[in-house]
């Protein structure tokens, strides 16, 4: 495996002495990071908190665990980083939206179908979600990136989309459940370990994640078929207290986050380079490197399926968030149309 993709993190609180020097600032650092089954995922982390001092020049002393390894409920990060609880949190964007609906605008279903068109959905959002992160949770954007393709691990054998009608789905995001409902499928919001046992006793029949993670989590073992319609991206945050970062003199503010941009631009590298292996080593593919090997059937999407998923998306996707969103945050729509929906020629109504 790359150096590059060692592990993630989890915890950071910063206590920075005043100086003018960037040297003579001192940081004790608490940080929760991503689930330590995502074993690429959280070395790269890991590996980014072992080594931040020496990449910043600055005095940094970093507390890092797994989401996992503390106990911590993904759907908690946000009040936790806004408490500064966390100095720093890694959080799904679609856990989090539960708190605010406007933040999984970033990652809609079927918006963004492939890797180069979420990077201009994510450019676009950037700074309004950015400034409504700040101003609703206290917390400052370091970087925002993607797990991969959100396809479908099944038992049984599914061909199509349409196959899903009737079954029990896990789902992570709101907007996921309205697909699955639209489908005829039966929802369950599941945290990710909570996947692998509920596939194991029937209590889900499928789950959604990326070909990554399912693959590290073991979701072969109890799954049959593998679905690659991707229908989202399971984009990620690193966000960091406000408190915490205003208490850093402006040099060691720039400094930390070109560390956090390179981070970031590596979790996009792994996304586009680590989806397709991890896809070969669940389907037993001779082309697996870095990943499990399992013997999944590979079921790729029809243009059937992608029909059916934009017209989820016009139908069903779109109107459903921006309404609960609106409700939320008048603002919304409106600036989801200036930006996204400027980007992908959509627009809400």
């Amino acid at each position: 495996m790359r150096k590059r993709h060692l592990a993630l993190a989890v915890g950071f609180s910063i206590a920075a002495l005043s100086s003018s020097s960037l040297y003579a600032e001192q940081f004790s650092l608490n940080a929760i990071g991503i689930v330590s089954t995502h074993q690429h995922h959280t070395a790269l982390e890991r590996d980014f908190y072992a080594t931040l001092g020496e990449r910043t020049g600055l005095d940094i002393r970093v507390n890092f665990n797994p989401l996992d390894v503390v106990g911590v409920n993904m759907q908690d990060t946000m009040r936790m980083v806004s408490s500064g609880s966390f100095d720093v949190v890694e959080t799904t964007i679609g856990s989090a939206s539960r708190d605010d609906p406007f933040l999984e605008g970033l990652d809609l279903i079927g918006v963004s179908p492939d890797i180069d068109t979420l990077q201009t959905t994510v450019d676009a959002y950037r700074d309004v979600f950015s400034d409504r992160v700040a101003d609703r949770f206290n917390a400052r954007v370091m970087g925002l990136w993607p797990f991969g393709p959100q396809v479908f691990f099944c038992s049984g054998d599914v061909a199509s989309l349409a196959d899903l009608r009737g079954k029990r789905v896990r789902s992570f995001t709101p907007s996921m459940s309205a697909l699955l409902e639209y489908l005829g499928a039966t929802p369950i919001t599941l945290q990710f370990a909570e996947v692998y046992p509920a596939l194991q006793r029937g209590v889900a029949e499928c789950g959604v994640t990326s070909p990554t993670s399912g693959n590290t989590g073991n979701w072969p073992e109890v799954t049959d078929s593998l679905l690659t319609l991707g229908v989202s991206w399971s984009v990620q945050a690193h966000m960091m207290n406000l408190d915490t970062w205003n208490a850093m003199s402006t040099e060691a503010q720039e400094a930390i986050a070109e560390a956090y941009a390179d981070l970031e631009s590596q979790y996009w590298d792994m996304a586009r380079t680590l989806t397709q292996d991890a896809v070969n080593c669940s389907t037993g593919s001779d082309s697996c490197e870095d990943y499990n090997r399992f013997d999944m059937t590979l079921v790729e999407p029809s243009a059937e399926d992608v029909e059916l998923l934009n017209a989820a998306v016009s139908e069903v996707i779109l109107p459903t968030w921006s309404e609960t969103c609106n409700a939320n945050y008048s603002e919304c729509s409106a600036l989801w149309n200036s930006t996204i929906g400027e980007a992908r020629g959509l627009a809400i109504e």
